[in-house]
């Protein structure tokens, strides 16, 4: 059963609990929360598929770049400052730890202010460079102008999230994202079948859920009795804490940055070799991705403070020990998700539309993209682990080799030569040679952590 979130979670538990009851607990919540989360999209596409059409859900692929830059600053200020305060909180220093909150805070308003407002600005030049046409460019603009504004709720919801899990609250963290996701999913078919809002529904529905979120969990760090709060002094910028975030934050950042840029690489390429149904095939086996992948992104949100905790205490035994069964959980995962694109395609294609051409594009290019999805699980916790320990470039390096490094030149080198079947082909191969680069990288950092470390004086 999973514990009650409780104000002495952290220095009771995370440096002495068995490796394997903290998982559980940590990363069960964090899951679920994620792969709910996930839903917001999912359930988006889903319905404007079937609802709206075909040409709808290639409209809304095009979105997708845009959507992975705006969350990419959600991640650079969540996860650099849940890093930080876990890290904090590991060595017993809980002022600095509200310091980085209240940071966190101002940084997350300033930086939504100005993205949202470039965004907006050029959005149409967006639009045409990530690959749009005539026909999915005005689903793509309905979508986003509701979206876009509303996106600094998305932000406070997942960046505090993170600070909520790693202050000790990871049961509360889940059900925060439980509120929102829930609520999408109740508002979707309403808006969009009931009220006849189209694709804007859907957008309406995800704005909505994702402000009710933030609420509920900007409430939680107002109440002084949990763990860490919002004080009076802490929102003053420190130039030194926001470059602490940012350091760590940039690996997840630039994850999102250069997958922004690769979507925008690859719908081109695909929009050039099989048009506009190819773009909305990308967007149904990038959901179900996502679905995946976010489950991983889950259990490394859990598996973050217990790293983070132990390695600030320099218990590298505990680090390692929570690393392995990362790897092995992440691996599980990936292969289930694996041999269900491989065995079933079409059904998968289905769920998001009746358009029998757009389903056949769909399968034939799911069976490639997962070809060796197994290996994805183990790189990217092997990024993250980089992440939690406070070794920004090395992670950074390990996201770009798979999202940017290695996807790049397949993209421009495959589909000259095969076509469709090229673009599709360049995924699996970038997620080989990546997972190779991964595993070297993680092999000479492991030889450094089970050399003997001092103690912390008056530990």
């Amino acid at each position: 059963m999973l514990k009650t979130d409780n104000k002495e979670l952290l220095p009771s538990e995370l440096g002495t609990k068995p490796i394997g009851q903290l998982l559980w607990t940590y990363s069960l919540p964090t899951v679920i929360g994620t792969l709910v989360n996930a839903l917001y999209n999912i359930v988006d596409r889903i319905f404007i598929g079937q609802g709206v059409g075909a040409l709808a859900i290639s409209g809304l692929t095009l979105t997708f770049p845009v959507m992975m830059i705006l969350g990419a600053f959600g991640m650079l200020i969540g996860q650099g400052s849940a890093t930080q305060i876990s890290i904090y909180l590991g060595r017993k220093d809980k002022e600095t730890a509200e310091q980085i909150l209240g940071n966190a805070f101002v940084f997350s308003l300033i930086t939504m202010l100005i993205v949202v407002s470039v965004s907006l600005f050029f959005l149409d030049d967006i639009l045409i460079a990530f690959g749009g046409s005539p026909a999915t460019i005005p689903y793509a603009k309905d979508y986003l102008n509701i979206i876009i504004p509303g996106h600094i709720f998305t932000m406070l919801s997942f960046s505090f999230n993170n600070c909520m899990r790693a202050s000790g609250y990871p049961i509360k963290a889940m059900f925060t994202m439980l509120i929102g996701a829930v609520l999408n999913v109740i508002l979707d078919p309403l808006f969009i079948f009931v009220f006849d809002w189209g694709i804007a529904g859907a957008a309406y529905a995800t704005v909505i859920s994702k402000a009710v979120s933030a609420t509920w969990i900007l409430l939680h760090f107002t109440n002084p009795k949990n763990n860490l709060y919002f004080k009076r002094g802490t929102f003053k910028l420190s130039k030194k804490i926001i470059l602490a975030i940012i350091s760590i934050g940039m690996a997840p950042f630039f994850i999102q940055i250069s997958a922004s840029l690769v979507n925008a690489l690859m719908n081109n390429a695909l929009k050039n070799t099989g048009g506009d149904l190819a773009i909305g095939a990308f967007g149904i086996i990038n959901s179900l991705s996502m679905l995946i992948i976010m489950s991983i992104v889950g259990l490394n949100n859990g598996m973050q403070p217990i790293i983070g905790y132990n390695y600030g205490a320099r218990q590298n035994d505990r680090v390692l020990r929570t690393l392995r069964y990362g790897i092995i959980i992440a691996t599980i995962v990936t292969t289930l998700g694996s041999l269900a694109a491989e065995l079933f395609p079409h059904q998968l294609a289905r769920l998001f539309t009746t358009d029998q051409e757009l389903i056949d594009i769909t399968a034939h290019g799911m069976r490639i993209c997962y070809a060796l999805f197994i290996i994805v699980g183990g790189q990217v916790v092997v990024t993250n682990f980089f992440q939690a320990i406070g070794k920004a470039k090395i992670s950074i390096f390990l996201s770009l080799t798979r999202q940017l490094i290695f996807l790049v030149p397949f993209i421009l080198i495959f589909p000259p030569i095969w076509g469709l079947t090229g673009v599709w082909l360049a995924l699996p191969c970038a997620d080989i040679i990546s997972a190779i680069v991964a595993s070297i990288m993680l092999y000479f950092q492991l030889k450094k952590l089970r050399k003997p470390v001092p103690a912390l004086p008056n530990s």
